[in-house]
């Protein structure tokens, strides 16, 4: 069997009239199918990072809104604590003032006391003057009488 060349003229024709067309177009078709797909996974993704970065946006701002929150928060106690302090402070000084004039007031009745001594008697009918002991310290002294 002898080939000729309009034998393999008809047999490229056939093959490129009827399956090779078609492998053709549909090598193509299946291309930009490809590309399409491959620019839509593209899409997608970025619009995924978009998405990512405007989460990571909202979390940002409301960590940030809440740390203000903190800080204020802080500052509000720390202002409480400060007046607080200040009216201890104040308390404090106006008691120590008053133990001032407490002590003050001690010491005059203790002088008083002491100048009134020797015009006290233990017997009450008697002209004769004794010191009469008030605490345990008096017992000490020396008892002596005085007349008026």
């Amino acid at each position: 069997m002898e080939i000729t060349i309009s034998d393999i003229i008809s047999i490229l024709t056939l093959l490129l009239g009827g399956g090779g067309i078609g492998v053709f177009f549909t090598w193509q078709y299946s291309k930009r199918k490809e590309k399409a797909e491959a620019e839509q996974a593209e899409t997608t993704a970025a619009k995924e990072m978009q998405d990512m970065y405007q989460q990571l946006i909202e979390d940002v701002k409301k960590d940030r809104q809440d740390q203000r929150e903190y800080i204020e928060e802080l500052k509000s106690d720390r202002d409480h604590y400060r007046e607080e302090r200040n009216s201890l402070r104040e308390r404090l000084d106006q008691t120590d003032e008053k133990i001032r004039e407490l002590e003050g007031i001690v010491a005059r009745y203790g002088r008083q006391l002491a100048a009134m001594r020797p015009l006290m008697c233990a017997n009450m009918g008697c002209t004769m003057r004794q010191i009469v002991p008030f605490w345990e310290g008096d017992n000490d002294e020396k008892k002596t009488s005085k007349e008026i």
